[in-house]
Parts: C-alpha cells; structure tokens; sequence
C-alpha cells in the first residue's frame, strides 16, 4: 500500500527556506505496508538508559549501518564506529559501503528488516515520501548529550535541522556543511595586487587584468557548467532577495526571466563575449578544466562547492592557497547582503525504526556528531560538518577550510539555499544550453528561453510530486 497520501509540511535550511513549503504527492511511493509510528519497540534496545547510554543500548547485539560512499567515503563512520565498539564491546558492528541506496535497501524496506543506521545520500537515494513513516524521529538524538556532555542541538550551525525535518518530525541530520562559493588563489592574487570582485562590473575589470597576463578570468568543464547556473541564482537571489527564490522553487512560467536573474546572464554574457572565459569547456572534462584552475592557472576563478578543495588535492599547485569568498552582485545596494553564502548541508543520516537495533543507529548517529568525531571529518576531509566548533583557526593548514567557517560565521543565521534543481531532477537537462552559453553560442535570452523550457516541462507534469514553497 502507499505509505504517504497525505501532504508533508516540509521546513527548508536557513534564511528565505524557512518559509513553510508543501509536499503534493502526485505520482507514486514506494509500495510497502511496513509503516512505523517512528516510535517503535526496537529503539529501547534491552541496555540500561544512563547518561553515558541515553538510548539504552544493550550490551549484547548486533549494529548493522549502510553508509553511501561518494566523495567522502566511508572511513569518517568507521571512525566513530570504533568508538562505539570500545563502548560496547560485545556489539557486532558493520558498517557497508552502498553507492546505490534505493536499490540496495528498498526492499530492506519491504521486508521490514532495514539497517540501523543509513546515510541516505547520493543521486540514488530513496525519496523521504516513500519512508518518512518508517523513520525514528531524531529529535531524540538533538535532546542527547553528547560525548562531551553537551546537548547536541546547542552544538549544531543554525538551520542545519531543517531539510531532515517534516512537519514537527526530525526524520533525517544532515552531516556535512556545503558552502558554495568563487574560490581562488590567494597566493596568486597577492603576488599580483588583485582584489576579490563584489560586484560583476569589479569581477568584469578584474578580467582585464587576467587577459593582460595572458589568463582567463574563469573556465569550465562540460559536466560542471551548471555550477554557473549555481553562481548565477546564488547572485540573483542576494540581488533581488527572496521572493527570485521562492519564484524558482515554485516553478513559475516567468522564473527565469526576473529582471534579477536577467541582470546577473547579462553581467555573465558581458564577461564571455570580452574574451574573459577560456574556450573549450564545452569538450573538457570536469576535473580536467578545474586542475586548470588549480595547478596550471590558466583561469584566476571558479565557482564550486566546498568540496573542491578535496576533489582536486592531487592537482593543485603548491602554496596555491586556495580560498573562497563570496559571490558577486550586480550592485552596491543588493536586497541581501553580499557576504550573505548560500550553505546547505548535506549526507542525511536516517534510523529506520523497524532496524532491529535503532537504538544502537542513534548511539553511532550520536557518537558521530561528538566534537572528537567532527573534528576527525573536518580534518581528513577538509570540509566542515554541521557541528561547530571543530575547525581550528588554522583550518588544519587549509586555507579553504579556514575561509569557509569564515563565511559562515559572517552570514550567521542569513545563509540560504534552494532545492527545487536536485528536487526535480533538472540539472542534466540544464548542461546542455549552460554549455552552450559559455561556449558563447547561445545569449542571455536563449538562455533564458531554455530553462524555463525545462522548468515548465516538469511545472506542467502532474505525475511529478511538487514542493509548493511558501
């Protein structure tokens, strides 16, 4: 039977995504008649509830977690798997590697026997309307203290909370701490006496000065040109402020063609018609174009997510100094300030309530957002989690992790995010003309004409489940 008819109240993750949004189901869930209140048996595992064992984990058993492996890997879990393991040492722990979640544990779902513990990530993930019923609520985990003896939800970056939670529910915690941002040598720009762009007129200047030395101000790689796309809504929303967001989200007719919007392609288009994007994108390979960027220096600005750093440390040059900063406005005056980030976080953690030990999947989940464990993520991985307090002022000798926690700490409660191009799946349709306008094939309004094909095309398909953002 359909586990969900009903609509959820979805919360979305910090500034302008906190307004209430609406699920409508519209198409079809995962078929299962094995739905939980999220309270079930299974969490009193049989221990003693303590203050070191608030879930009562039993001292005997078994723990049985499936983590995705994507860029992360797994090694961050294993870590805190030993230490649950050293304090419970009579517990089986195993913790698998899934690069395919939905197929992997969907009929885990079915069968009423799904893992502990899951970190419900990646491109194949299982939709939270198919299982939301079947999750252990984790504001249980958020109330806990952690291994240092402080309440969690006092430990955690504002909003982090809110993708995981649905309606009053906290059925997932997202992990890990994505900032987006213009990332650049800070080696580079202080041999040269150039100065970060906040502005598209500055950043159209500063083009000059790169062309003048035989650089290009950015590049791209054919998988990767949306991450202009991201550069160009991040810019317009702090431009025109939230009400271009909640446009897009709501995929309106018109969304793409707000004058804020149009203003940011246009500030684009200029930039690529001066000669200032290095040609051939189009044909390169992602990471092929991005250690142009970081070890040849062809181009003197990328835009990308967090993870950059980590993705391209075999390819960047030495004393590169990597740094992100901000992305640029139009004006002077934008209706969001302009060190305002778009922050998102991410790896959503579930504790299926029929697992047969969840109250051992919320110890590790707990364990895991413990400042030792944390702090482990953060080095080994140079990106922060949704745990403060882990980065030291060195950044663990990353320069990039140390501008990140800037950001963050800057924009406080103000940074935003959208969802509605991962939501609905559009961003392989959206390459296409992307590329093609950075190739300097297509204009500002062909590009606009192509998007709002896409978003209309799935705006118009009732068998899409749709999020009404408020």
């Amino acid at each position: 039977m359909s586990i969900q008819n009903k609509p959820l109240q979805r919360r979305g993750f910090l500034r302008g995504a906190l307004a209430t949004a609406v699920l409508v189901p519209m198409g079809g869930a995962l078929a299962s008649c094995a739905g939980g209140s999220g309270t079930s048996a299974s969490s009193a595992a049989g221990g003693e509830v303590t203050a070191t064992n608030p879930f009562g984990v039993a001292k005997t058993g078994a723990l049985d977690a499936v983590i995705f492996k994507g860029g992360y890997g797994i090694d961050y879990v294993d870590f805190a798997g030993a230490i649950f393991s050293k304090n419970f040492p009579d517990v089986t722990v195993k913790i698998s590697p899934s690069t395919d979640i939905a197929q992997e544990l969907q009929p885990r779902f079915v069968g009423g026997n799904p893992p502990d513990l899951i970190d419900n990530s990646g491109a194949k993930s299982i939709g939270f309307a198919a299982i939301l019923d079947q999750l252990e609520d984790l504001k249980s985990v958020t109330e806990a203290n952690n291994l240092e003896g402080k309440k969690i939800a006092d430990t955690l970056y504002d909003g982090v909370l809110a993708p995981g939670t649905f309606g009053d529910k906290v059925a997932a915690i997202n992990y890990v701490l994505t900032v987006y941002a213009m990332w650049y040598s800070q080696s580079l720009f202080d041999a040269n006496g150039w100065k970060v762009p906040t502005t598209w007129d500055e950043a159209l200047a500063l083009g000059a000065k790169a062309k003048e030395q035989g650089k290009y101000l950015f590049l791209w790689g054919k998988e990767a040109a949306t991450y202009y796309q991201t550069m160009a809504i991040e810019s317009a929303i702090k431009e025109g402020g939230d009400a271009v967001r909640i446009s897009l989200e709501n995929l309106k007719p018109d969304s793409w063609s707000q004058p804020a919007v149009q203003s940011v392609f246009g500030a684009l288009e200029k930039i690529i018609k001066a000669g200032y994007m290095k040609p051939g994108g189009s044909g390169t390979k992602f990471t092929a174009a991005q250690a142009q960027w970081s070890n040849n220096q062809d181009a003197l600005l990328y835009p990308s997510g967090s993870w950059i750093e980590n993705e391209m440390k075999d390819q960047t040059k030495a004393d590169f100094k990597m740094t992100g900063a901000p992305i640029p406005v139009v004006t002077s005056s934008p209706k969001i300030a302009q060190y305002i980030v778009r922050s998102a976080a991410g790896e959503p953690f579930i504790v299926p309530s029929k697992g047969a030990n969840a109250a051992a999947g919320k110890e590790l989940l707990r364990i895991m957002l413990s400042k030792e464990a944390a702090t482990n993520f953060a080095k080994t991985k140079l990106a922060p989690t949704v745990v403060k307090g882990t980065v030291p002022a060195d950044g663990f000798g990353s320069t990039a992790l140390v501008s990140q926690t800037a950001m963050l700490d800057k924009a406080g409660k103000e940074a935003f995010t959208w969802n509605f191009i991962d939501l609905y799946g559009m961003n392989p349709d959206m390459l296409v003309p992307w590329n093609s306008f950075l190739a300097g094939e297509l204009d500002t309004a062909g590009l606009t004409k192509a998007l709002q094909a896409i978003t209309d095309k799935v705006a118009n398909d009732s068998t899409v489940k749709k999020i009404e953002v408020k």
